[in-house]
């Protein structure tokens, strides 16, 4: 199983970029993805995740400016990042809890995308 992100690049204050990351390999069923991010000197943390039904969770300093969504048939989750700013700039990882058959689901990162916001 793996989790492939694109997306990150370099935007300018008040930019957007949409992130992708899609899960492949033996899967059998996903339940939830999301986004965490790692900004320089920083820990690692919750940007957002979704649910299997559509649930969406997010880190209170981002809500409104961040939508995340997820397309079930393509395996892939989304990260909309819109009125970004400098403090955004970050290495972004997905996330997925993934079944690879009936028995409990196992936690899979992808590898990471860069985010640059800088004029």
């Amino acid at each position: 199983v793996q989790l492939q992100a694109s997306g990150g690049g370099l935007v300018q204050p008040g930019g957007s970029l949409r992130l992708s990351c899609a899960a492949s390999g033996n899967i059998f069923s996903i339940d939830a993805m999301g986004w965490y991010r790692q900004g320089p000197g920083k820990q690692r943390e919750l940007v957002a995740d979704i649910t299997i039904g559509g649930r969406s969770n997010y880190a209170d300093s981002l809500k409104g400016r961040f939508t995340v969504s997820r397309d079930n048939n393509k395996k892939t989750v989304y990260l909309q990042m819109d009125n970004l700013k400098p403090e955004d700039t970050a290495v972004y990882y997905c996330r997925a809890d993934i079944r690879t058959d009936w028995r409990a689901p196992s936690e899979y990162w992808g590898q990471g995308t860069l985010v640059t916001v800088s004029s």
